[in-house]
């Protein structure tokens, strides 16, 4: 703040004080402005003041005012769009696949494609040995296609009831017994209904109504006089795949007209109350081959698949010992082993062992990861199906939550953070590594579910398609699409197997492939992420979820090329 100065000096003319101020800085000149002049003044005589003493003046403040320049006037601007071409480079391009896979992948792909060809040209124009059915997705056949049974397939009844509605009675539990087979077996909705419908019409009941749920079943058959409905809940057992064998093989010979709804019944009956193939060390030795397998196909060390095949016999021996409980505990079952096989392999990771954690922690909870059941999810709900798919999609859900809840935990108390799951293995076994772990996983499968030895090598063949096809398509269209590619060339496979004699049904062969696909090994990661407080977790979701999506559109487009493929070749289409 500038201060004021006071100069005071003696004047002769007059004894008073003036005041001068002090010189500032020269403001900038004020715009003249013309003022009116004033008329002449007379001025007034001075009065003598009588002469005093000089006293210094006391100071006064002053406040000096600065005016500001004015602000330059705003110079308008252009806005200038810059165009970034486009960036992104092509999937072959940042691939990390090894040369190897690809080329392996590439030769079975041709190998397989040239073995197809040749089987198919052998068989052009005749009529395939196995049992066979049209596909489930189209229009159930109506009665003037395929008749009618005679009297002979049905089951003689007290005098006082009409035939029509013993018959109608025979049927319906028939296709009772039917449907909840299917639904136990892991088929899509929309299969185990047009299967039914098919059934009813082959036995006079083309009016039928089948509503199919994963946990229930609602049939009825209008007759000429009475309305038999039946209702009963289904989807509490899980069966092994030489009873889905058994029931779709019948399911077969009723579309085909060669057995009766008692006879039908009978013979779902006992498939469905047969006991495993094979003995329970078997069973165990298949789920090791199944844990290292799939250790192998994740990326896993040498390490990472001996920890795995050892997790994986000790949760076989636990599953065998808890099998006759009831199925409102087996939650509890699904907890305790992801905390146990967590916590072992966290505590080896704090030892200093060089052991990963994604193959040596998924691979042992292969039973329990739903994979098949999401992409199972996925089929409804493409097919419009959406009460079965969202609650097949709803129950997978819950399983993962089970599972990452046993790892947190184990996380947790040993001091491991769930982040660090999707780590990947120190010391890889190389390109091939996957290539051997998708034959022992595919062994340990047909020995661990009880698939029927005749059925190892087109499940083998399966197995090996889809993972190719799966390597062809991560190098070419990155890691989701992959699994669309895997699927699309795995479903011709599995429905012309379904054609040769030995071959299992495509249901069969489609299974062990949802399996190794993994969609629900991504979803686990990503679970576990999130209950760790990872953000990157809702990313892992979303991919789990597009690759269950691009499964299930996979298999409906193999579907449509195998019949494409079929109906040129003369064969019929196998089931879906």
């Amino acid at each position: 703040m500038t201060g004021v100065a006071v100069a005071v000096a003696p004047d002769p003319g007059s004894t008073g004080v003036e005041v001068t101020p002090a010189p500032t800085e020269t403001p900038p000149e004020p715009t003249p402005t013309p003022t009116p002049t004033d008329a002449p003044t007379t001025p007034a005589p001075e009065t003598p003041v009588a002469p005093t003493e000089t006293t210094p003046a006391e100071p006064v403040p002053t406040v000096t005012v600065t005016q500001e320049p004015p602000s330059p006037e705003p110079v308008p601007t252009e806005t200038v769009v810059v165009h970034v071409p486009w960036t992104r480079e092509p999937a072959a391009a940042t691939s990390t696949i090894p040369l190897g896979a690809v080329v392996t992948a590439l030769l079975v792909l041709v190998v397989a494609a040239t073995a197809l060809v040749l089987a198919l040209r052998r068989t052009r124009g005749a009529r395939p040995t196995g049992v066979v059915a049209a596909s489930a997705l189209e229009p159930a056949a109506s009665t003037t296609e395929i008749g009618i049974l005679d009297d002979r397939h049905a089951v003689a009844m007290p005098g006082d009831v009409p035939a029509d509605t013993a018959r109608s009675t025979e049927t319906v539990r028939f296709l009772m017994v039917l449907g909840e087979a299917m639904i136990d077996s892991s088929a899509p909705v929309v299969q185990v209904t047009r299967t039914l419908e098919r059934v009813a019409a082959i036995n006079g009941a083309a009016d039928v109504e089948v509503i199919a749920l994963p946990t229930a079943l609602l049939v009825s058959v209008p007759g000429r006089t009475t309305t038999q409905t039946a209702a009963s809940s289904a989807g509490w057992r899980q069966l092994r795949l030489h009873q889905v064998q058994d029931v779709l093989g019948v399911a077969d010979d009723a579309e085909a007209g060669r057995v009766g709804a008692v006879e039908g019944a009978q013979r779902i009956e006992t498939a469905v109350a047969a006991p495993p193939l094979y003995g329970g060390p078997a069973r165990v030795l298949g789920y090791v081959g199944v844990s290292a397998g799939l250790a192998m196909i994740l990326g896993g060390g040498l390490v990472d698949v001996l920890v795995a095949a050892v997790l994986g016999a000790a949760i076989a021996c636990l599953q065998v010992a808890t099998v006759r409980l009831p199925a409102a505990y087996q939650a509890l079952v699904v907890l305790s082993c992801a905390f146990v096989v967590s916590a072992a392999v966290f505590l080896l990771s704090r030892t200093g062992i060089d052991v990963g954690m994604l193959a040596p922690l998924v691979a042992p909870l292969v039973t329990f990861l739903p994979g098949a059941l999401l992409t199972t999810a996925a089929i409804d709900l493409a097919t419009r199906q959406m009460i079965a798919g969202s609650a097949r999609l709803a129950a997978g859900v819950m399983q993962l939550v089970l599972l990452a809840l046993g790892i947190v935990g184990a996380a947790a108390l040993v001091g491991v953070p769930a982040s660090e799951v999707g780590s990947a293995a120190v010391q890889p076994l190389g390109w091939a590594g996957p290539w051997i772990g998708v034959l022992v996983y595919g062994t340990g499968v047909v020995f661990h579910n009880c698939a029927r030895r005749p059925a190892l090598p087109w499940i083998l063949l399966v197995l090996v398609v889809a993972y190719a096809g799966q390597v062809v398509g991560g190098l070419f269209f990155g890691g989701v699409f992959s699994a669309f590619i895997g699927a699309l060339l795995m479903t011709p496979v599995a429905m012309f197997a379904a054609t040769r004699p030995t071959g299992p049904p495509a249901l069969v062969g489609f299974l062990p492939g949802f399996w190794l696909l993994v969609p629900g090994a991504l979803g686990l990661v990503g679970v576990t992420s999130i209950l760790g407080d990872e953000a990157q977790a809702l990313g892992t979701v979303v991919t789990a979820g597009t690759t269950m999506v691009a499964i299930s559109l996979g298999v409906l487009a193999g579907i449509a090329l195998g019949s494409a493929v079929g109906r040129r070749a003369g064969l019929a289409v196998t089931r879906f």
